[in-house]
């Protein structure tokens, strides 16, 4: 090999240029919000919303124009894209952030044993004292029902569209689960409440429940159907060759098989029903006092005694703290909804061995 090809192999390849180090991004984030404080403050500009979208816009700009000058400009987009990503996470996670952080600072200050043992009676909206206990168990007893009534519905139909749905009925099936899904709660309470005043009938926990599962139904339809979906075609073929008829084939095997993934969007649906207001407020009406029966009087429920609460307080400072502090049980009730399904869907899992 000449002397002058062993130079040429030596040579560093064009391929690999310069690279920012790995803390540039943060390096760049904070100085960009400095500057943009800075440019804010000299401004006069006194909304903290406009002083993160400067900042988030001179990050933006930063991170193009460091690129650009250290890696290139394709580089450099990709960059940009990436932090077009980040700028919208944190978009999307501030509101988030601050509405827990504000719910949690004004619910604690009531927050006690008393205040989820006892019931409003016969205390006012502008008094202090009271509690949600009637409210907790109303919400218990209405979402409670509305699962027992939506969920074997919304998995069955979920099992036909899958195993047996063909032709136009199947099509229609679907065509009204997708309406349903977009159905605003109001007109579900509004259906209810005409049954209702067709057969003379005073409001009740159990009319609120019915109203609730036809929210609840198309979630659990749309949710329990993609998991059946993901069942191998495989595992019912095999059941089918042993001469094992299809229903025992769906029972024993289809459905032990996607019990995790269906437990998981009957829990989530579970927690999109149970902030609901608009048809309790027309169903059940409220109560103060405790109500245990569902089928029997007006009762109350969580979303309902939040917006009583703000409603009817007057300027009430204890009205208000009652409704943070019933903002945040609700919160924390969904969070725990929210995390028993994570944790069945985990438990339920396919285990895969090494």
């Amino acid at each position: 090999m000449s002397h002058a090809a062993t130079i040429h192999d030596k040579r560093p390849s064009t391929l690999r240029g310069a690279s920012l180090p790995k803390w540039s991004p943060w390096a760049i984030a904070v100085g960009s919000i400095v500057v943009g404080i800075g440019i804010s403050l000299a401004a006069g500009l006194d909304s903290k919303i406009q002083w993160g979208l400067i900042a988030a816009i001179l990050f933006v700009l930063g991170t193009y124009g460091i690129a650009a000058r250290v890696e290139g400009r394709r580089q450099a987009k990709d960059r940009v894209a990436t932090s077009f990503v980040w700028v919208a996470f944190v978009i999307a996670v501030v509101p988030l952030v601050s509405l827990i952080w504000t719910t949690i600072a004004r619910g604690v200050k009531v927050l006690d044993v008393y205040f989820l043992t006892h019931s409003m009676g016969v205390v006012a909206d502008t008094e202090p004292g009271g509690g949600i206990y009637h409210a907790i168990i109303g919400s218990l007893e209405q979402v409670g029902l509305a699962t027992l009534i939506g969920a074997p519905i919304g998995v069955m139909t979920a099992i036909y569209l899958v195993e047996y749905g063909r032709g136009r009925l199947a099509k229609a099936v679907t065509f009204f689960v997708d309406v349903m899904t977009g159905i605003p709660s109001i007109v579900a309470g509004l259906f209810i409440l005409s049954l209702m005043l067709m057969f003379e009938m005073q409001p009740f926990g159990f009319a609120g429940s019915l109203a609730l599962a036809i929210l609840m139904m198309p979630v659990v339809v749309r949710s329990t159907e993609e998991m059946l979906k993901l069942v191998p075609n495989e595992l019912r073929e095999a059941s089918l060759a042993l001469g094992v008829p299809k229903w025992r084939t769906i029972l024993k095997v289809v459905l032990p098989t996607s019990i995790g993934g269906i437990t998981t969007g009957i829990m989530l649906s579970v927690a999109r029903i149970a902030g609901e207001t608009a048809p309790v407020l027309l169903l059940v009406f409220g109560n103060p006092f405790i109500n245990s029966n569902p089928f029997e009087g007006a009762q109350a429920s969580l979303p309902l005694y939040i917006y009583q609460q703000f409603s009817n307080s007057a300027g009430s400072g204890a009205a208000y703290d009652r409704a943070w502090a019933a903002s945040l049980t609700l919160i924390a009730f969904v969070m725990i909804l929210n995390l028993v399904a994570r944790g069945i869907a985990r438990w339920k899992a396919p285990k895969t061995g090494r």
